[in-house]
């Protein structure tokens, strides 16, 4: 499977294609959802309540995105229904997919919003002590993407002189990170196991900005975090060059990072390719959001629509550059096609990543 996620871009461009060119040629057979049932739709939300539960703790990055989110897409949702944000956290969200695929209503009255890294747990098994947890199948939901993408990079501080990931080898990095299982854990980690560095990783911090402190006074020398992150709290560090990005973990280079290369990029085999493009698939679909099982097609479609437009609207871009939400949407059928091509990664693949992670 070479360079699978890259390649999804044109996969995704050609179902365009097939489609525009599949109602063109039967425009009276296959008329939209929200076309055929408009006022079956809205009279259904007019008045009710949509709870979007959130599977994180209130605070956190997830629980804001989804809180900005709800403020507007409800004025894109036929029958302008109300919304109410409820945290649902517990196990890195298993408890909340479980219960959004085996105990809510399936009637388009419940979103799911769960951290990412459950997008990749069915085929790990982490978190869920070998799959016994795991209630729901990820092919089953129904999707309506993500408002972000959300590139890790790894930073080191400029007097430790490195340049690139050829530079970690035969050095010695300290890296700060919050807690085993974290990405800023794992991918040093990894980057360990398949670079053969040795990256000593501190943990023990809150957060990232506190491990920003730390390389400040010296304690470490760098770390990985989400681009935005870094962008959004210490832009002038990048841009004065004091520290250096070595490496992104996402499908495809950030746009103001040209010239740092993806893991994907400098993997030194087939396998290792395919193991950083299933790990940066919780990246590019960085915040998720979902409806169970068997919801009304004509509801799922009105929903998918309303996100859609909720992600180009003014007041809602406006409102998400306040809290430093950088937009840069996946919508729901290139969400299908990563969720099949993580159910397509190979075993030996999967086992590999989760040896690592283990």
């Amino acid at each position: 499977m070479h360079h699978q996620i890259a390649c999804n871009l044109k996969e995704m461009r050609a179902n365009k294609r097939r489609l525009l060119i599949f109602t063109i040629v039967f425009p009276a057979s296959l008329l939209s959802y929200e076309e055929a049932y408009p006022d079956t739709v809205a009279d259904f939300y007019k008045g009710k309540q949509i709870q979007l539960l959130i599977g994180g703790n209130t605070g956190v990055s997830y629980d804001l995105t989804g809180r900005v989110l709800a403020a507007h897409i409800v004025r894109h949702i036929p029958g302008n229904p109300t919304i109410k944000v409820e945290n649902m956290p517990g196990a890195s969200s298993v408890i909340m997919m479980n219960f959004l695929y085996n105990r809510s209503p399936r009637d388009g009255t419940v979103i799911g919003a769960p951290l990412n890294n459950i997008l990749l747990e069915p085929r790990l098994k982490l978190i869920s002590q070998q799959g016994g947890s795991i209630q729901f199948d990820l092919r089953r939901i129904n999707w309506l993407g993500s408002p972000v993408q959300e590139p890790q990079v790894m930073w080191v501080w400029h007097t430790t002189g490195i340049q690139s990931v050829a530079g970690l080898k035969g050095a010695k990095v300290i890296m700060g990170g919050t807690s085993v299982g974290a990405d800023n854990h794992t991918l040093p980690s990894i980057v360990n196991n398949v670079f053969g560095t040795n990256i000593e990783i501190v943990l023990g911090y809150k957060g990232p900005t506190d491990v920003f402190l730390a390389a400040e006074r010296g304690e470490v020398h760098g770390i990985s975090t989400a681009h935005s992150t870094l962008m959004a709290t210490r832009k002038d560090w990048v841009t004065s060059g004091k520290v250096n990005i070595l490496l992104q973990f996402g499908a495809s280079r950030a746009s103001d990072l040209p010239d740092v290369p993806t893991a994907i990029e400098i993997a030194p085999d087939s396998e290792t390719r395919q193991l950083f493009e299933f790990i940066a698939t919780k990246f590019v679909l960085a915040r998720p959001y979902a409806l169970p099982p068997d919801v009304p097609p004509e509801r799922v479609l009105a929903l998918r629509n309303a996100f859609d437009a909720t992600m180009k609207d003014p007041a809602f871009l406006a409102d998400a550059a306040k809290v430093s939400l950088d937009i840069n949407p996946v919508n729901a059928q290139e969400m299908d096609i990563a969720i099949e091509n993580i159910e397509k990664m190979p075993a030996n693949v999967v086992n590999r990543v989760r040896a690592i992670f283990q």
